[in-house]
């Protein structure tokens, strides 16, 4: 059996991880991978000689979606690939790369995943976790400060700038393309208990699915 891929979108601090994390717990599969679409951002080297905060990083110019769909595509067809490992405190891709092997389930989480056709053609469950603006910058502020050693200015002004025009540009809009919306994100157990029976059923062979 091919792998189902199972795109999880929604903006920045959404929630996306927790309903990730939630699902896999109800699932107990061993044979499962996440991508992150984080990991297939663009080196800053090849931004012309920007500095990080000239690029726009919320933009889908700023991600290398090619390279992630001939590797969705290998692992579809049971090849391992070599998974680029990316940097946020340099905005640098680290000369080692990840061998990811293929698994039965392969879970792809960003926030504009669903934006590239190419990228939305290959998932077979598109779920997007849609939650209040103000819940998901004040996630972001929380995890920049203390996960990315970002000053607070810094990340508001981020915020201004770019991370909520592009949401409202590109985000908001690719939420047309879901096939489950979660309201409330992590905390939305009846709709996480729903997608991974779901996920369970096709995993047991559910004839309506089709690759």
């Amino acid at each position: 059996m091919k792998p189902i891929i199972i795109g999880i979108a929604g903006g920045s601090g959404s929630g996306k991880t927790t309903v990730t994390t939630k699902i896999i717990g109800r699932l107990h599969l061993d044979d499962l991978i996440i991508i992150q679409h984080d990991s297939y951002y663009k080196d800053l080297g090849t931004f012309r000689g920007k500095r990080a905060d000239e690029v726009n990083f919320d933009h889908p110019g700023s991600l290398d979606t090619a390279l992630l769909v001939k590797h969705l595509r290998g692992l579809k067809n049971g090849r391992a690939i070599q998974k680029p490992i990316y940097d946020f405190t340099t905005y640098r891709r680290r000369p080692e790369k990840e061998i990811v092997r293929p698994r039965n389930v392969i879970i792809l989480e960003g926030i504009l995943i669903f934006v590239p056709k190419e990228l939305r053609d290959l998932m077979d469950i598109k779920i997007f976790v849609d939650t209040d603006a103000d819940e998901r910058l004040l996630r972001r502020l929380k995890r920049d400060i203390t996960e990315r050693g970002r000053s607070l200015d810094s990340i508001m002004q981020q915020y201004i700038q770019t991370v909520k025009p592009m949401h409202l540009e590109f985000v908001e809009p690719s939420k047309m393309w879901a096939d489950i919306i979660i309201p409330k994100g992590g905390e939305n157990n009846v709709a996480i208990a729903m997608i991974a029976s779901r996920i369970r059923s096709i995993l047991n062979g559910d004839h309506d699915h089709n690759h």
